[in-house]
């Protein structure tokens, strides 16, 4: 067997190992949830400082002069931009015992589309499970009242395993005028389905799980100009760290899905409200 065989063959059983033991169980632990909610505060202390200069909007604003153009010629391109990000606490990156953040911010431009037509699929929960299908599974408004909302939606993930995960998201809409508003997401609850769509389908306790998603808040801004409406999404997400001596394998796999399922969710949302302004029914 040659050295590359058996380099991939030790891959893929340490990946079967990796999948099959140290992810059945993992706890969310006090200290990572108190470190989560101390890089929230600090992040929503920046976004609502951002909001309330009115300065830079979108995040891609404030760039530099060189990458602000190229990423406004990306947009019109139909290109979801992408960065990653990170909140530090007096200049210190903020440790996550027995966690990792991952916190990314996208942006894309829908031409033609207004405001009101964007946010009228924002807000459109019930429809996600269509709209966002396969990585929204089910979806539903379980409370509505102005512009608030808390909703249920069933994440599906499938790539080396296939996870699948009920959330509840309490959320705000904020009209700033005509031309910009912003809304705040925040999980009350993450549950990992176990035997999902079967007989003996049951909810994993909160917190003990395989650890794929523990918290998930979300920023979004929206704003009419150019002809079109810009929609930016900022997400910030916990999940268990990586064992240690593992990270090489498994280390690009935990950090891709965040981008991935924000890269998507983006994409997604432009192609959706350009169908349906293009729809009979709409006009």
């Amino acid at each position: 067997m040659c050295r590359r065989v058996r380099r991939s063959v030790a891959a893929t059983l340490a990946a079967v190992a990796f999948f099959t033991l140290p992810l059945d169980a993992a706890d969310l632990k006090p200290q990572a949830l108190d470190a989560f909610n101390r890089y929230v505060q600090s992040t929503e202390a920046q976004v609502d400082a951002g909001l309330a200069r009115r300065e830079a909007y979108l995040h891609i604003d404030a760039l530099a002069d060189y990458r602000r153009t190229v990423a406004y010629a990306q947009l019109r391109e139909g290109t979801v931009v992408i960065e990653r990000l990170e909140t530090r606490d007096d200049g210190q990156a903020i440790q996550i015992p027995g966690g990792m953040i991952h916190d990314w911010t996208g942006t894309v431009f829908i031409p033609g589309a207004t405001l009101a037509q964007t946010l009228a699929l924002d807000e459109d929960y019930d429809h996600h499970q269509d709209i966002f299908r396969p990585d929204v599974a089910r979806s539903k408004i379980l409370r509505h009242s102005g512009d608030d909302f808390l909703v249920l939606l069933r994440f599906y993930k499938k790539k080396l395993i296939t996870s699948v995960i009920d959330t509840e998201h309490e959320i705000h809409y904020n009209i700033v005028d005509s031309t910009h508003a912003w809304s705040r997401s925040h999980t009350t609850r993450i549950q990992e389905v176990e035997n999902a769509g079967q007989s003996d389908e049951r909810l994993e306790p909160e917190g003990h799980d395989r650890g794929f998603l523990w918290k998930m808040n979300t920023y979004w801004r929206f704003e009419e100009k150019d002809g079109g409406t810009y929609v930016e999404c900022r997400s910030i997400s916990l999940t268990r760290d990586i064992p240690v001596g593992l990270g090489w394998l498994i280390g690009p796999y935990v950090t891709s899905v965040p981008r991935e399922s924000l890269t998507f969710t983006l994409a997604t949302t432009r192609s959706a409200v350009l169908r349906r302004a293009a729809s009979p029914a709409s006009e």
